[in-house]
């Protein structure tokens, strides 16, 4: 009988598919890998394993006689299996990855250095006014990136000469190399200590660069900040990043905004809160008020009876919204003012103005108002 059951192994069902056991295999090679795990006894072992399951189920004879029997050994085995698995014969680990993989897989997952590279993002903060953010606005920033050297053209080279292929390398950027191992050959790739991984040798650098084919520049660049943007908003700027590597595209400008404060508006989204102070006389015969807005002051008719705490609405008069039609509005909550101190001659008048409706007023022993006007008209005892 088998030491092992390979079914087990794999981590699939007696009766698996042909996919089935192939995905398994697929997933549990690239967890257990030598090139991997170096140095990592228990995972070399378990490699091992998967791939003694993966020969044996992976062909319909071996797989027939296994689930009938148990082994593979009957009748003298096949071809002398000992529990090996020979990469040598199929050209290395990443051929058979290239098998199962359609391709691209190495040890170590690697990347070219000599590919093509995308700039890298620029981020940026921008003040603005309050009003600036409401109505919008033309700012010019400044900012330091890397350019594409125009003394080079960014090859790194000085003018008259040109990098050459690394002869180490070949100009592939990358050593290929092969050992052996109780498993069979194994071939792993590692960028080339020479060049770099650039596959290019530079002799004579550009004396502008110093061969790295970038500048640092600073740049001023206008932005158009529309009307209506508001705090920690961001703006991007497709292409004004750090320029690309080996012709790769550049990365992007991204600006976020911080908007300031206003010492008389209030904005939540695209609406404006104010107060309104107005006296209790107003607040009782109506009065007509002039409003400041962000587009300047308007007349507001506050009506008669208008108790404190109250909120008048101006139809679009808030922020315009960003990259659209309309406005917010502006809210107006009327504060009523009520006077702490008093002089005879409006003493008096409130006098006259209680005996009118009916009130006396008395004068208390502590010199307070029982049952004052202030009171009653407000709904609160003084």
């Amino acid at each position: 009988m088998a030491k092992k059951d390979y079914y087990e192994v794999l981590g699939i069902q007696k009766g698996a598919s042909d996919e089935e056991i192939k995905r398994a295999f697929r997933k549990l090679a690239i967890q257990y890998h030598p090139d991997k795990n170096q140095g990592n006894k228990e995972a070399e072992e378990r490699f091992k394993e998967i791939n003694e399951a993966y020969q044996v189920l992976s062909d319909p004879e071996k797989k027939a006689q296994y689930d009938q029997y148990g082994t593979t050994d009957f009748q003298g085995g096949f071809g002398g299996f000992d529990g090996g698995f020979d990469f040598s014969s199929m050209g290395g680990f990443g051929d058979i990855f290239d098998t199962f993989f359609g391709g691209g897989f190495s040890s170590g997952n690697r990347r070219r250095h000599n590919a093509p590279e995308r700039g890298s993002d620029i981020e940026v903060t921008l003040k603005l006014t309050f009003e600036e953010a409401v109505f919008g606005v033309e700012k010019e920033i400044s900012i330091h990136r890397h350019e594409t050297c125009e003394t080079c053209h960014g090859n790194g080279a000085k003018p008259g000469t040109s990098p050459k292929t690394c002869d180490k390398c070949s100009g592939t950027g990358q050593i290929r190399s092969q050992r052996s191992t109780p498993l069979g050959s194994f071939v792993s790739m590692s960028t080339c200590d020479k060049c770099g991984g650039k596959g290019k040798l530079i002799t004579d650098p550009c004396p502008t660069c110093k061969g790295k084919g970038k500048e640092r520049k600073n740049r001023k660049i206008k932005v158009n900040i529309p009307a209506g943007v508001d705090n920690d908003n961001v703006i991007p700027l497709r292409g004004q990043g750090e320029h690309g590597s080996n012709g790769g595209p550049p990365g992007d400008l991204y600006i976020g905004l911080k908007v300031g404060s206003h010492p008389v508006f209030k904005r939540k989204g695209v609406d404006i809160y104010i107060d309104a102070h107005i006296s209790f006389a107003q607040a009782a015969l109506g009065t007509e008020l002039k409003v400041p807005t962000v587009d300047g002051d308007v007349k507001y008719s506050v009506p008669q009876g208008t108790q404190p705490g109250t909120i008048f609405r101006l139809k679009g008069k808030g922020v315009p919204r960003v990259n659209s039609a309309g406005r917010g509005d502006q809210f107006v909550t009327v504060i009523v003012d009520v006077p702490k101190t008093l002089n005879e001659k409006q003493k008096e008048a409130l006098k006259l103005f209680m005996e009118a409706s009916g009130e006396e007023y008395e004068e208390g022993k502590d010199g307070k108002k029982n049952g004052s006007f202030m009171g009653k008209i407000f709904g609160k005892e003084k």
